[in-house]
């Protein structure tokens, strides 16, 4: 692949630095509008962009946030004060990247299972967001676990989706966060959520490698391997760091600098906790631990918020304290009594 390796090593460095994560804030606007409704606040743009505002001005984040995924409306949007919201975020010492992938869709003749949209035009819109100050992409294939599923089908259509959004992405030198996740929505075990896990990381990077996807400039989202919601059996932090670090051993070559797992409906507390664990437990790995959270950083931010600009200072205060407490756990240096500090 020729590819111009300075910007994107250096995208890189700076996204993986030590005590760093990803704030996830790309919510579509369907989602953001769920959120905000649980707050008892009206989803209209002005709204979203001053919750956005708050967000990416919370003094002292990018101590804590290497980077910020964003949705296409935030990222041509301004500040009060007429300041774009990716130069916002740039003068806090963080990088301004784009949610690109257009959502899920059914997959044809396969039930219950879906594949992710926006291969179309990738190239256009990934230019025009390098212009707005864009610097990675993310895109988020999700697979279901249930009765016989996800297929094989299923998996490998997603895996290529993927990787031919990780290689465009890569030609127009941006960073791809590659985000496969397998979520814990049902009953299934400990176990059977690693052996999915394991699969689909195995068949992403066996497309990566076909479409050539330089390993050493993309980043790893995936879910941290755990038991389904209603699954009458829990795991322990110490139990789901273990089946991960098993998992991504396996499945995840060592050329990958970092990865950054989703909280995927995990609570604040859980996400950082298993963080914690996965830090603590991980010896000599090849790769950078981290988070890139959207809910398990910003539901207490939504609610103590709740849509009054008097609140501003106190959530601000909240989003900090949850990335500092996440930046804590990925140095293995997190304790649930810091949860009341």
């Amino acid at each position: 692949m020729l590819i111009s390796e300075q910007g994107l090593a250096k995208t890189v460095l700076e996204l993986t630095a030590p005590g760093k994560g990803i704030l996830a804030a790309d919510e579509s606007v369907g989602t953001i509008e769920k959120r905000l409704k649980a707050v008892n606040v009206a989803s209209t743009e002005e709204v979203r962009r001053n919750y956005r505002e708050l967000l990416f001005s919370t003094p002292g984040l990018g101590g804590f946030i290497s980077g910020v995924i964003l949705f296409e409306e935030t990222l041509k949007q301004k500040s009060a004060d007429g300041v774009p919201l990716p130069e916002l975020l740039k003068t806090q010492g963080i990088v301004p990247g784009i949610k690109v992938d257009q959502g899920t869709v059914l997959l044809p003749n396969f039930p219950g299972e879906t594949v992710t949209q926006g291969l179309g035009g990738l190239a256009q819109r990934l230019s025009e967001y390098k212009q707005l100050g864009a610097r990675f992409a993310k895109w988020r294939a999700v697979m279901h676990i249930g009765v016989g599923i996800p297929t094989p089908q299923a998996i490998a259509s997603n895996a290529y989706a993927l990787a031919r959004y990780a290689a465009i992405c890569q030609e127009q030198e941006l960073v791809p966060i590659v985000e496969p996740e397998v979520l814990m929505d049902g009953d299934n075990t400990l176990a059977t959520s690693a052996r999915v896990t394991e699969d689909v990381l195995h068949a992403v990077f066996h497309a990566l490698h076909q479409q050539r996807v330089a390993l050493e400039y993309m980043i790893l989202k995936p879910n941290m391997v755990e038991p389904g919601r209603t699954c009458q059996e829990r795991a322990t932090p110490q139990q789901v760091a273990q089946a991960t670090l098993i998992c991504l051993r396996r499945t995840v070559p060592a050329a990958v600098p970092g990865i950054n797992f989703l909280s995927g409906g995990q609570t604040e507390a859980t996400a950082t906790a298993n963080l914690q664990a996965l830090n603590a437990t991980a010896k000599k790995q090849p790769w950078v631990l981290s988070f890139s959270y959207g809910r398990a950083l910003q539901a207490s931010v939504l609610q103590a918020w709740s849509g009054e600009a008097a609140n501003k200072s106190l959530a601000q205060q909240e989003l900090y304290k949850r990335a500092r407490l996440n930046s804590a756990a990925t140095q293995g240096k997190y304790s649930a009594t810091m949860e009341s500090e």
